[in-house]
């Protein structure tokens, strides 16, 4: 079966930053998943700051969730800060899950 968007991004939203109950997709941390030549995955994401804690676990969690799908041959990882995230890039259920009025 081949390596689409969704196959990716459903093995991103198995990441999650450890200090919120949200995954990273429902957290508006991927901007942009392309999938070249069948198997290589670029994944193009930002973090909830320059100065989270996390940072370089959560693209490693990424490129482990993504790396597990069977076609798969490469993922690649692009941390960027523009546009600068912010909450209002929470998804609904995001928002939900986190108490924030949708």
């Amino acid at each position: 079966m081949p390596v689409d968007r969704e196959r990716v991004m459903e093995a991103v939203r198995q990441c999650f930053d450890p200090e919120i109950p949200v995954n990273i997709v429902d957290l508006g941390l991927i901007y942009d998943v392309q999938v070249t030549d069948g198997a290589t995955v670029k994944i193009k994401m930002t973090l909830t700051s320059q100065a989270c804690p996390s940072a370089a676990s959560i693209p490693e969690q990424v490129k482990l969730q993504v790396g597990a799908i069977d076609e798969v041959r490469d993922v690649q990882v692009d941390v960027v800060w523009e546009p600068q995230w912010n909450p209002s890039m929470i998804s609904a259920e995001g928002r939900q899950r986190l108490g924030i009025d949708v």
